[in-house]
């Protein structure tokens, strides 16, 4: 058996380290850092070879490509606490001007506000089912959802289908479920429960702040959220983490768990997996684990989306009084922002594609895939769109250590059979990720969340 150089403790004599923590993402680093605040050793183990999960930019020529995560919304609080402790600073998201809206028509129209500029009809429609939506999800607690009186009701029916089910306006509720779906969970809205919906709703404080993106995209980090986790890992120590260190088996016996990678084995007291649930089936448990909890990671998957920028010489569409904010469920690109660093010669946009759209994408070659995609961006913007000096797509679905994004999410019926067991410890192994948090659910808020809680679960 190979050892760490770190020494005993007067906890775990003989062990590698008090706890041995599975991923280097947000979460595990967040775990890594409260437990050696508390007194106690820990070893986090990282198959990729970086940190930072989910997390993670990269240079292409002098650009800096923001690949994943990146915004921060005041609600929260704890990625806030810890940037601001960590020294970084953060610059406000660009949102002066009008903002776009394209309906099923083809127009595009421009607004201000929160209200996109469909038939006044069709704004009722919206906004009394955006009014329930957001009264119902004020109702559910994001930590235990399926305690709600009418969980199992919920959880029995789509969100496309209970939508449907109050409106025959199609442009009302494919708005409405835009901002869940395709937005959120990166999944079709027939895809998962009218509960999940719920979830992730609550999750953010409730409908009507997840819907507005001058509230949930209200800020970035200077120079990058990259830093973010870089500054942890250093905090935490080079010997403390073993990079491309890919975990093949976990075995538990009495109070002491041996973990498992290619080139060695370490023991611990305390486990905490912090990996998203879809990536739990590549190691083997001794015992394995209980057969609800193999299930309940059987039916969280992830979502679909392409993450795409595009850098300008210029960031035209200010010239033209927009703001670089578009909508349209009826768009390969269903939502773009003005991505401009402060200070930046030029100008850049960035815009998502998800669910059976990216599907149907990522059928295409890449040059027809990029055709199709700036086309959404000069429907927007302006055939100007169409020419930018650098373009890049995220492609989180053929990552190897992710297999896609933002988050996992249950299917119909997933939620009230599985979720307290998606949560539960099984011994002294715990787990933790962004996909099974309440607040800050599929979020850097939640993986941070997440981590902390499976730290204090140790501490206790």
């Amino acid at each position: 058996m190979t050892r760490t150089e770190t020494g005993p403790t007067d906890r775990a004599q003989d062990a590698d380290a008090d706890v041995v923590i599975i991923g280097a993402g947000m979460a595990g680093l967040s775990a890594a850092r409260m437990l050696q605040d508390a007194g106690l050793s820990v070893l986090v183990l990282e198959a990729r070879d970086r940190v930072g999960g989910r997390v993670k930019s990269e240079h292409h020529g002098e650009t800096l490509v923001e690949v994943g995560g990146q915004w921060i919304a005041p609600d929260q609080t704890r990625l806030i606490a810890v940037i601001e402790e960590l020294g970084l600073q953060t610059f406000q998201r660009y949102r002066t001007g009008e903002n776009v809206y394209i309906g099923p028509d083809g127009v595009a129209r421009t607004y201000v506000g929160e209200v996109f500029p469909m038939p006044p009809a069709t704004v009722v429609e919206a906004e009394r089912l955006m009014a329930e939506l957001q009264t119902l999800s004020l109702e559910v607690d994001p930590s235990a959802p399926w305690l709600h009186p009418r969980a199992a009701e919920l959880d029995s029916v789509t969100l496309d289908g209970w939508l449907r089910a109050r409106s025959s306006d199609d442009e009302a509720v494919d708005n409405v479920a835009l901002f869940i779906a395709g937005a959120m969970l990166t999944k079709p809205a027939d895809a998962f429960s009218m509960l999940q919906a719920l979830v992730m709703c609550a999750s953010a404080g409730g409908f009507d702040d997840l819907v507005d993106p001058d509230f949930i995209l209200d800020r970035r980090v200077s120079g990058g959220m990259h830093q973010v986790p870089l500054a942890l890992a250093k905090r935490v120590g080079e010997h403390a983490m073993r990079l491309s260190a890919d975990v093949r088996a976990i075995a538990q016996s009495g109070d002491r768990i041996l973990v498992r990678t290619d080139e060695a084995d370490f023991l611990a007291s305390d486990v905490i997996v912090a990996v998203p649930p879809q990536l739990i089936s590549r190691i083997d448990f001794e015992p394995a684990l209980p057969p609800i909890k193999q299930q309940a990671y059987q039916h969280l998957s992830s979502g679909q989306v392409i993450k795409v920028q595009a850098w300008y010489d210029e960031p035209f569409w200010r010239d033209n009084g927009l703001s670089g904010t578009a909508f349209s469920p009826y768009r390969d690109v269903h939502e773009a922002y003005d991505n401009t660093v402060p200070g930046d010669n030029g100008g850049t946009l960035v815009g998502f594609v998800s669910d059976r759209v990216a599907d149907r994408l990522y059928t295409l070659s890449e040059e027809e895939r990029r055709s199709a995609i700036l086309g959404s961006f000069a429907a927007y913007f302006g055939d100007a769109a169409l020419h930018p000096r650098a373009y890049f797509e995220s492609d989180w679905v053929n990552e190897r250590y992710t297999r896609g994004a933002y988050g996992a999410s249950f299917d119909v019926g997933g939620t009230v059979r599985y979720g307290e067991a998606s949560k539960a410890a099984v011994g002294r192994i715990r787990f933790a990720s962004s996909d099974i948090a309440g607040l800050g659910f599929t979020h850097i808020e939640g993986a941070i969340r997440m981590g902390e809680e499976a730290a204090r679960s140790v501490l206790a």
